[in-house]
């Protein structure tokens, strides 16, 4: 529905100016988001994501709004303004009577832009609303049914980080679909005979295969290894003193051909005269490969290579974002290609033809090699059917985006340390596989405890009837049965997308001084921890114990001072942050759950008593990172998969390394910085050598840089601080207070620089200070004070303070 522009509210301004022979385009609306109290706050923050801005068509002139300049200018790269449940007013005026109108694929949003009058002129006008739709957006001005501009915009979203929330939520959902449809395939199979309808997209073909296309070339070899034979029967027409072996054809021939026999002194008796045909038809077997079965294998790996070619196609034509288009992409699709042709130019496969019909074989089902073959080709060719909803759904529909995540990513927590024993997530029908996830419908994945053998049940959409009241559907649901109890322990995980940013002066900024989840949502974990009861011969009882709010939010050191944080311990219910970031909190507290028994939940709470910090070191994983400084040593550790070190720099702590991680110096003359780590399998002392075995080298996402600093044989970390690092500095923060500041400090930017009190880092005790951008953050702990120094002006925070009140101190910096 289209509005007028009294519609507009305070703070509008206009975004983008398009200029065209035939129409002048205006959008307008805020260019920051409700996160901000306004465009100087959001202004003043260090923020480094690009806006997407493009126009196709012929125009005149482009102008959009800069955030740094506060006016507008031409096209180039911009800071994000267009934000999700932002409302943009869309003007469009004619200039020379063509009939324009406005097309969006959202019926929504084609709808909401309308045809305005004013005297013999119109202008196309109304607001688009983008509510949880993030991404791209692509609106077209038509002329008839000729598209004259088209025009994409990017929409960004206000409660995550567009450039790693975002994007990992999407990997993490399909990741862990797709590792529960292989886990699927692992236990059962899909019969040949059913048939597969569809093809995946191109982006989904290229992660399957990269997925499984290892496991694929090994199934192929397994196959050349133990190919499928028979042994094939030929008739051959010889002389007849070299017939060996007649059978009914051979017989056959002979009787039609009597003419063949003549008489002699030592042959067939027929009568009082012998007699034997000069030539008759023998019959020879042989072994033989050119079977069926190994014609299929044939088809599937020339069906892949075509795909696979198809893809480069695909990626030479720049017909994928540009994104998508690096040099280790195309590299890993070439290299796939190239197995696959040599494969095919083997002389076992060469001399085999393409069949000519489908395979119907106990062979490609049972038989090594084959069946994998076969199942991974299903997999890869067809994919997992979505027609469903979990995959009809946009992508840029990030609430139910984050409700799926957050199923799948309990799912996958609980995963790490229990054995999953079923699941119905991934099903199979007569189209194949399909995702049976989607709204009000129920999914399960039931656990098994390795010690105590309990069931842990992961419920989604359950759906709880037959209550006093009203039936109840609550997102989540996590049931642990506990040994001599006859009921199960149930928890509510309600997903939310929606948090208040508690801004100075609003009513949830006076009163909970940081940002949490709504209290509406809080209203709604009462009510499904009171009406989910059951009746126990006459009264009623509660048998959900506690309901949890998780919400996107990512500083877990923050929100532990949150009321509804607090509330967790007094009255089991509040909220938890939760991202692909932001998961420790939520991890502990299900492992808690989990290991707690009946009269513990009780007793002593939900949560643990002690301090977090400890609980925290005992949890986290800790990497051993090594200095290696030569190319020789380098390569020795990545042939054997081990490091050595000398006993005598050993230190204590050294034990509870569950890893180790390698550093090359400059000498090795390769990179320089910490490359790859590996889980520790074995360490092994030998006099003064100690010698540490790790399963297998896995190469870092990006390479953690020494930027000025080194350390000498050895310093320890943490796996969550390695995988999160981008310079060494990073690696060293030990005390809570440094960590908080550091994480306070990347909700603000993502340049940081740190300094430590020594530049060998194994001989470093503290951080000094960090610094970024214009403000330095200083430690003085024998004043026990942090000091923020922002371009000579300085703020100092003592210790207590900072502990009680670090909301006081985020809001500084970004001030």
């Amino acid at each position: 529905m289209a509005l007028p522009l009294s519609g507009l509210a305070k703070g509008d301004v206009e975004l983008v100016k398009i200029e065209t022979a035939d129409f002048s385009l205006v959008i307008k609306g805020k260019p920051y988001h409700e996160r901000y109290i306004g465009l100087q706050q959001y202004r003043n923050l260090d923020f480094h994501d690009e806006m997407r801005f493009s126009v196709v068509g012929d125009h005149e002139e482009v102008k959009v709004f800069d955030v740094e300049s506060l006016e507008q200018v031409d096209l180039h790269t911009h800071r994000p303004i267009f934000f999700e449940n932002g409302v943009y007013t869309v003007m469009v005026s004619p200039k020379n009577g063509k009939e324009l109108t406005f097309y969006h694929e959202h019926p929504v949003f084609r709808n909401a832009i309308g045809r305005v009058e004013f005297g013999q002129s119109y202008v196309l006008l109304g607001n688009l609303h983008f509510q949880n739709e993030i991404g791209y957006s692509t609106f077209e001005i038509r002329e008839g049914k000729r598209t004259l501009l088209e025009v994409t915009i990017e929409v960004f979203p206000t409660k995550l980080n567009y450039k790693e929330d975002y994007r990992k939520l999407l990997d993490e959902v399909n990741d862990e679909i797709y590792n529960l449809a292989f886990h699927f395939l692992k236990k059962t199979f899909l019969s040949a005979q059913t048939k597969l309808e569809g093809s995946p997209s191109s982006a989904e073909f290229f992660r399957l295969i990269t997925v499984y296309f290892s496991a694929f070339l090994k199934a192929v070899e397994q196959i050349e290894r133990q190919p499928h034979h028979k042994l094939v029967k030929t008739h051959e027409i010889v002389r007849g003193d070299r017939i060996k072996l007649l059978d009914a054809k051979g017989r056959n021939y002979l009787r039609k051909n009597s003419h063949l026999f003549q008489e002699v002194s030592h042959g067939i008796p027929i009568g009082d005269k012998q007699f034997m045909s000069s030539k008759g038809m023998t019959v020879n077997k042989q072994i033989t490969f050119h079977t069926l079965e190994n014609r299929f294998v044939k088809w599937m790996m020339t069906r892949l290579a075509s795909k696979l070619e198809d893809l480069l196609s695909r990626f030479n034509n720049n017909r994928w974002n540009k994104a998508d288009q690096d040099p280790e992409l195309l590299s890993s699709i070439e290299g796939m290609k190239r197995a696959l042709t040599r494969k095919l130019s083997n002389p076992f496969w060469r001399e085999l033809s393409l069949p000519d019909r489908t395979v119907q074989s106990l062979v490609m089902q049972l038989a090594p090699g084959y069946r994998d073959a076969y199942q991974i080709f299903l997999t890869v060719s067809k994919g997992l059917a979505l027609q469903n909803g979990m995959y009809k759904m946009s992508v840029k529909d990030v609430a139910t985006l984050y409700e799926y995540w957050t199923y799948l990513k309990l799912g996958q927590i609980l995963n790490k340390k229990y054995e999953m024993i079923s699941q119905d997530i991934i099903k199979v029908d007569r189209k194949g596989l399909h995702v049976s996830m989607e709204a009000n419908r129920r999914a399960t994945r039931v656990y098994k405890h390795p010690v105590t053998k309990e069931k842990i049940t992961l419920t989604y959409q359950k759906y709880v009837s037959k209550l006093p009241t009203t039936a109840q559907v609550p997102d989540t649901m996590l049931s642990i049965e506990k040994k001599g109890e006859s009921y199960t322990f149930n928890y509510v995980f309600d997903a939310k997308y929606r948090i208040d940013f508690a801004l100075e002066g609003s009513y949830y900024g006076n009163k909970y001084q940081a940002p949490g989840p709504m209290e509406d949502d809080i209203n709604t974990m009462h009510r499904y921890r009171d009406s989910i009861v059951a009746e126990q011969n006459g009264p009623y009882e509660r048998t959900a114990f506690g309901a949890y709010v998780l919400f996107p939010w990512n500083e877990e050191q923050i929100y532990q001072d949150h009321h509804f944080y607090k509330s967790i311990g007094k009255v089991n219910i509040g909220a938890l942050p939760f991202l692909p970031n932001a998961t420790d909190l939520v991890e502990r507290f299900i492992e808690n759950l989990i290991d707690k028994s009946p009269e513990d939940i009780q007793k002593e709470g939900i949560l643990p008593r002690g301090s977090l910090q400890n609980w925290q070191e005992s949890v986290e994983e800790k990497v051993l990172v090594g200095v290696v400084s030569s190319e020789e040593q380098y390569r020795g550790a990545m042939r054997s998969a081990k490091y050595t070190l000398s006993a005598s720099v050993l230190r204590k702590g050294w034990q509870e390394a569950q890893y180790v991680a390698l550093y090359l110096t400059k000498e090795v003359g390769m990179e320089n910085g910490v490359v790859c780590f590996g889980k520790l399998r074995a360490v092994e002392v030998s006099g003064d050598t100690v010698t540490f075995s790790v399963e297998h080298w896995s190469r870092l996402k990006k390479v953690i840089v020494p930027v000025g600093y080194g350390f000498a044989h050895y310093m320890m970390t943490t796996l969550r601080s390695l995988e999160n690092s981008t310079e060494l500095p990073e690696l060293f923060m030990k005390s809570e207070e440094e960590k908080i500041v550091w994480q306070m400090l990347r909700r603000v930017s993502d340049r940081i620089h740190i300094e430590l009190d020594n530049q060998k880092m194994d001989q470093a005790e503290r951080v000094e200070k960090y610094t970024i951008k214009n403000a330095t953050v200083n430690f003085d702990r024998e004043s026990e004070v942090v000091e923020i120094d922002k371009a000579g002006t300085v703020q100092t925070v003592t210790f207590e303070e900072f502990k009680s009140d670090r909301v006081k101190l985020f809001r500084y910096l970004v001030d």
